[in-house]
């Protein structure tokens, strides 16, 4: 509560001005000249009737601070709450060494302090503690637990911690959330969390864990979150989960696990996700569905099952989410996957299917689906052009490395919600259709790899999300790991003029066109695609000179027109000047300033072999497309923490020569 009309306590005020001297950003709405500290921003003071107020809370959660913390603010003796997460923190701090004997919630997330979590005595009230994503090391020594027994959230998570878990956690009884992932601790599962009966969320994901998984772990209860992932874990799963009866969200992906789901795992009647992708587990993938009534989310993929027991899935209703990519599931897509009514995203590329046309029949059954992933299977079959197919809620599809064989298919006119198409590395021929440009959302296109010919349709640079929509970081954040703003149409037989209208894809990152038979001039337009980040048009018979209105592009970090006819100077000033000499060969009449070196003469190189799924990135069970722009995900990922636009780096100059075969 603020006072207006109070001082607040002298010692507080004192506290709170040295707290304040050791803060090089300083601290908006902080008048220290002033007495009532009661007002200051982020203050919050008792609702004593006294004309001296004492300071109860201290919250400066994301305020942009720079500096450390002053252990003179130790005098506020009746503080409650310490929250100064999400700033720019630093220097040596342990603060389990403060004397706070009132204080209950202390969280100094996203900082950058370091230092060992050793035990001390003066946090007797303590039960909330956030120290995450900092630069903690050391062993874990949980013997402050003795000294803070009403502890019952305890967030470690990404900092340097390393060792084995002590055996001093048994003294943490009251602990229910224990985050401990993302750090380098060793050993295998600790014995001592087994016995803290009342924990409900347990991540140990991103560490170095090794051994097989205790029976003890049925013990916990009251497990509602429990989190393995990404650690060196092997053996079978033990058959506990039936003791686990309000579980709802467990992944054990990336270890070693072997051996068949244990019955108790695919009888669960709790759980909502299950995660086990990238182990080795085998056996014929048999779920209990009538069993598993909350079941939303599924990820088997990655593993060593050799099938799908016939119709398991199919009383899955509830289930929204389904990746078994890279399991062999036998011939074709069973019939029972039109049951999936609520499944919005479905990933089954490499999985040895056939029969496209039958899949495709099949899956529009499913009305809610946003992303589709068949990639790597059906090889050398037709692309269906069945005008009846309808996925009129489709956003993400993949069809990608099939070799399939047809043109872009007409139905996919009527996926009018589409942001992501990949069909690249097949063997599609016949032109770009024009329909393509009227796709409102559609942020990514993929047709690389193929053999489409004929001209680049006017209706591609017609594309509305690509040319001013507003597309916010938040839109961004549901696919950012899958696609970002691209059109790739390398790899093929187009011919004829870059249209100049392209230039009006203002929102593109990418723009790749390498390995074509395109001509004419590179239309100078390309100056006003401000967010580019890659432009590569080698490999294709562009004349004329480089416009020196590309000079403008100031994101450009990739850049390539090697292997054209073009001839001039190569611009000297801007992006254009800091690219290697290898962005410009293979064009005799291409010339510059002096340079470091000169590269010999060369042919140009052969196309790149077909990449096979094994070569192709996962994140969070979905497709990662290689090639994302590191300004954007610098970008996003800045904003998404602080909410500030990070500022890009100039790049460093170089100097080119003249460029020759």
């Amino acid at each position: 509560m603020r006072c207006q009309n109070v001082t607040c306590n002298s010692t507080d005020l004192r506290a709170l001005i040295n707290f304040s001297s050791c803060i090089e950003s300083g601290i908006d709405g902080w008048d220290i000249s002033s007495s009532d500290c009661c007002s200051w921003n982020g203050v919050t003071c008792d609702n004593s009737t006294t004309s001296s107020k004492r300071v109860v809370k201290l919250e400066l959660a994301r305020k942009g601070l720079r500096g450390s913390i002053c252990k003179s603010f130790e005098g506020l003796d009746e503080l409650r709450i310490l929250n100064l997460s999400g700033n720019f923190l630093t220097g040596y701090l342990n603060p389990y060494h403060f004397s706070l004997q009132k204080l209950e919630v202390i969280d100094l997330s996203n900082n950058d302090f370091y230092g060992q979590l050793l035990h001390g005595d003066g946090l007797p009230s303590l039960w909330y503690v956030d120290l995450s994503m900092n630069r903690f090391s050391g062993s874990i020594d949980a013997t402050f637990c003795s000294m803070s027994p009403l502890t019952e959230v305890l967030n470690l998570a990404n900092n340097y911690l390393i060792g084995e878990v002590s055996e001093s956690f048994v003294k943490c009884s009251s602990l229910q959330h224990l985050f401990l992932n993302g750090n380098q601790i060793s050993g295998t599962f600790p014995k001592s969390l087994l016995q803290l009966r009342d924990l409900r969320t347990l991540k140990l994901q991103e560490n170095l864990f090794t051994g097989s998984l205790n029976d003890g772990i049925g013990n916990l209860s009251k497990l509602v979150k429990l989190d393995l992932s990404f650690n060196r874990f092997n053996g079978f799963l033990p058959d506990v989960f039936d003791q686990l009866e309000t579980l709802e969200h467990f992944s054990a992906r990336s270890n070693k696990f072997s051996g068949q789901m244990p019955k108790s795992l695919v009888n669960s009647q709790s759980l909502l996700t299950l995660d086990l992708e990238n182990n080795s587990f085998t056996g014929l993938i048999d779920l209990n569905c009538s069993a598993m009534i909350q079941l939303t989310a599924l990820n088997l993929a990655s593993n060593n099952f050799h099938d799908l027991v016939a119709n398991s899935l199919s009383s899955c209703q509830g289930l929204n989410s389904l990746n078994l990519s890279h399991i062999h599931l036998r011939g074709g897509l069973q019939f029972a996957f039109k049951n999936l009514q609520s499944m919005r995203r479905l990933s089954l590329s490499n999985t040895g299917l056939v029969n496209l046309s039958s899949a495709l029949a099949t899956l529009q059954y499913c009305e809610n689906l946003t992303m589709l992933d068949l990639s790597s299977n059906f090889q050398n079959e037709e692309l269906p052009t069945d005008m009846s197919l309808l996925f009129r809620n489709l956003k993400e599809l993949f069809v990608s490395n099939c070799q399939l064989r047809g043109s872009i298919p007409s139905w996919l006119s009527s996926c009018s919600n589409l942001q992501v198409l990949d069909l690249s590395q097949n063997h599609l021929g016949g032109s770009i259709p024009y329909w393509i440009g009227t796709f409102k959302y559609l942020l990514y296109l993929n047709l690389s790899s193929n053999s489409l010919t004929g001209e680049i349709p006017e209706g591609l640079t017609e594309l509305p999300s690509l040319i001013d929509m507003n597309i916010s970081l938040e839109r961004f954040a549901t696919k950012i790991w899958s696609s970002i703003p691209s059109l790739d149409l390398s790899y093929n037989m187009l011919t004829g003029h870059i249209p100049p209208s392209i230039g009006n894809l203002r929102k593109l990152y990418i723009l790749n066109l390498k390995y074509n038979s395109l001509s004419g001039p590179i239309p100078g337009s390309l100056s006003r695609m401000t967010n580019l980040e890659t432009l590569d048009l080698s490999h294709n018979k562009l004349s004329g000179e480089i416009p020196y209105t590309l000079e403008e592009l100031s994101f450009l970090s990739n850049f390539n027109v090697s292997y054209n006819q073009l001839h001039g100077e190569v611009p000297e000033r801007g992006q254009l000047s800091t690219f290697p000499c290898t962005s410009f060969i293979g064009n005799p009449g291409l010339t510059c300033g002096l340079v470091a070196y000169s590269p010999p003469a060369q042919t140009p190189p052969p196309p790149p072999p077909v990449v096979f799924p094994s070569d192709k990135m996962t994140i969070m069970g979905w497709p990662f497309v290689f090639g994302v722009p590191t300004g954007f995900l610098i970008t996003v990922g800045f904003c998404f923490a602080t909410g500030w636009i990070f500022p890009k780096p100039e790049k460093r100059k170089v100097r080119v020569t003249r460029i020759g075969r």
